[in-house]
């Protein structure tokens, strides 16, 4: 199994929300900081409609809040807030695991298990943005196992939100491998058909994942 072709080029759009969100985590815009789209339509050469598109999006996963009159602000993040979001995703991500683990499907199966070679391929290369991707395929194919549209979807919608942390710890020496180690025991339980093992090994994943994004909050400002 090869590792999937990269993803086609970002949008203007994309790249504007992606680099601001990288930003916010890293601390480099800061609680508070007005996002005012005239300056940041010069920052990237665009017209204001890609920026005012690409805020829009930052407020729907909770990286941007609109103010009247003011335009959109970065809000603050506090390690309080962070622990409520990952506790939710675990237990979402949990059942997706405990789900899959039922899911008899030998296509899905092998779905997972191509998912999981592509992602130790490319742990192994060291390509953190190419892991981000392989990274939410792995967990997509566990999403699809659950047989749970639903879950699926607002699982989905939860991981949106935290995305940008997921990535920031993949800066971490020793990050990229220490997700595969964790993927293996989630994976090993989900083909033998341990629900139970599944979800446990997921929330530790996950507790894990909040732990490495605790090491990022000094960049926010913030004591974890």
């Amino acid at each position: 199994m090869t590792v999937k072709p990269a993803s086609k080029k970002p949008t203007a759009t994309e790249r504007i929300r992606a680099t601001l969100a990288d930003e916010i985590v890293r601390g480099d815009i800061g609680p508070g900081v007005i996002l005012d789209e005239a300056s940041l339509a010069e920052r990237f050469s665009v017209s204001r409609t890609p920026v005012r598109e690409a805020i829009r999006q930052l407020e729907a996963i909770g990286f941007a809040e609109a103010r009247p009159h003011r335009g959109a602000v970065v809000p603050h993040f506090t390690p309080e807030k962070l622990t409520e979001m990952f506790t939710v995703m675990a237990e979402m991500e949990a059942l997706c695991a405990r789900y899959a683990a039922a899911n008899p499907s030998p296509a899905l199966r092998e779905a997972l298990k191509a998912a999981h070679h592509d992602c130790r391929q490319v742990a192994q290369s060291g390509d953190i943005t190419a892991y981000q991707e392989a990274n939410r395929h792995f967990h997509e194919a566990i999403y699809t196992l659950s047989g749970n549209v639903f879950l699926a979807e607002v699982t989905r919608g939860v991981r949106n939100r935290l995305a940008p942390f997921r990535k920031a710890q993949f800066n971490h020496t020793g990050r990229l491998m220490g997700s595969i180690t964790e993927h293996d025991i989630i994976v090993e339980a989900i083909l033998n058909g341990d629900g139970e093992a599944a979800a446990h090994h997921m929330r530790d994943h996950l507790r894990v994942v909040r732990n490495s994004v605790g090491k990022i909050m000094q960049g926010l400002g913030v004591d974890d």
